[in-house]
């Protein structure tokens, strides 16, 4: 497995599995951040949401819909998407930390947390789930 460093970044793919991106962690950034390259565009989220997500769905106990969206539109109720901006998370609000950018929480979060073997996730072609594992 990588590393998760700028040079040894996790290679990843979106649910679906039709797209790559890359992830890494940067833990000198204020907050430490996570880093996601999808192409061009760059995504930041708080580090925390990894553990914090983790935590949230061994709460939950099931399969729990993930519910992606962009900043701009709603996220469906009681999605991870949902979660990832709701104001009662542990961090208050979003998790995405590069305004205009804050969203996709729920499409770009899960398969990092399957990588690190933290959550089991569907790779259906819509409408994915995923839930803790340990």
């Amino acid at each position: 497995m990588a590393a998760g460093t700028k040079d040894d970044p996790w290679v990843l793919k979106t649910p679906p599995g039709k797209s790559e991106y890359t992830m890494y962690t940067d833990e000198g950034a204020d907050p430490p951040t996570l880093i996601c390259q999808v192409g061009s565009t760059t995504l930041k989220y708080d580090l925390r949401a990894i553990d914090d997500l983790h935590a949230w769905l061994t709460q939950q106990g099931d399969w729990v819909p993930l519910g992606a969206a962009d900043e701009q539109k709603p996220a469906p109720d009681g999605t991870v998407e949902a979660w990832g901006r709701a104001a009662d998370n542990p961090v208050g609000g979003w998790y995405g930390l590069r305004k205009g950018y804050r969203g996709r929480f729920g499409m770009y979060l899960p398969p990092l947390l399957e990588e690190l073997g933290l959550a089991e996730l569907t790779h259906d072609a819509r409408n994915n789930r995923m839930r803790a594992v340990g």
